[in-house]
């Protein structure tokens, strides 16, 4: 059984206060984007975990796919497993790539093995895995509160719109991301924001990461001015980064060139 994993961008980041837990109340916007992982889990003689691909910077044990594994297998006998990842989403990207994966897994076995689970159990059995991992059991349009983990779908479509991916070879930590920010309340609500023509986003849908990540990693703010430069509508950091995208009427040519030795792809978005 194959399925395909999808990112997911930012469309502005509000961080609002911190909790007494240490974590951080925050005001988002989760958008599916098609750039996708690929998961194939199969039967086996014994158990395998391969990965190809975009390489990863920990061990395999700490892969959340094997980690939704092992929380299953705690109260269900499996069979033994083959399971390759083919990783296609870049990490340390703010693009939700290993919290994807963590939940089409947990989908996936639920199918496969008939386990019974329904979309809220899933939801609360992924949310020691990430606080965004809920999204993507939806996996369509929400507003995001709390610590990310709680959603409401947003009637939000920027389908026909062309999205223009850039990430630079730099990892941005989310820990230091946190750790640089001061939380504020936004003088206008997210979604009364994305209520507005696409057009009127520039400097009013405003990611809180963008000051302290950009003033450590001037490059990455270079690639949003870019973007801006070549013509976006609307440019941003997605989540704490070190992605930035565009939005475009129209798709671009001799990105590979503009954007030399970077990670870009450019997307007609679906939704």
């Amino acid at each position: 059984m194959i399925v395909y994993p999808n990112a997911k961008i930012n469309l502005g980041l509000n961080i609002v206060g911190k909790r007494p837990d240490g974590y951080h109340d925050i005001e988002t916007a989760f958008y599916p984007i098609p750039l996708q992982d690929a998961l194939e889990v199969t039967d086996a003689p014994s158990f395998r975990f391969r990965l190809a691909g975009t390489p990863l910077d920990c061990p395999a044990g700490d892969n959340l796919v094997i980690k939704v594994l092992k929380m299953v297998e705690q109260e269900v006998k499996l069979p033994e497993l083959d399971i390759f990842l083919y990783k296609h989403i870049p990490s340390g990207a703010g693009l939700g790539g290993g919290s994807a994966d963590a939940a089409f897994m947990l989908q996936l076995l639920n199918e496969r093995f008939e386990l019974g689970y329904s979309k809220d159990e899933m939801k609360r059995r992924l949310a020691s895995l990430g606080a965004d991992c809920a999204f993507f059991v939806e996996n369509r349009p929400m507003l995001a509160t709390g610590i990310g983990d709680q959603l409401i779908p947003i009637d939000l479509s920027l389908k026909g719109w062309t999205l223009v991916l850039v990430k630079p070879d730099i990892s941005v930590s989310t820990r230091d991301a946190y750790a640089n920010v001061t939380p504020r309340t936004p003088e206008t609500p997210l979604a009364d924001i994305l209520r507005m023509p696409v057009e009127q986003w520039q400097g009013r849908l405003c990611n809180d990461f963008e000051e302290s990540v950009f003033s450590r990693h001037p490059e990455i703010a270079a690639i949003r001015d870019m973007l801006l430069d070549l013509g976006a509508t609307y440019a941003a950091m997605s989540g704490s980064g070190s992605a930035v995208f565009g939005l475009f009427r129209q798709p671009l040519e001799a990105l590979d060139e503009t954007f030399a030795g970077m990670f870009v792809r450019q997307r007609e978005l679906e939704v």
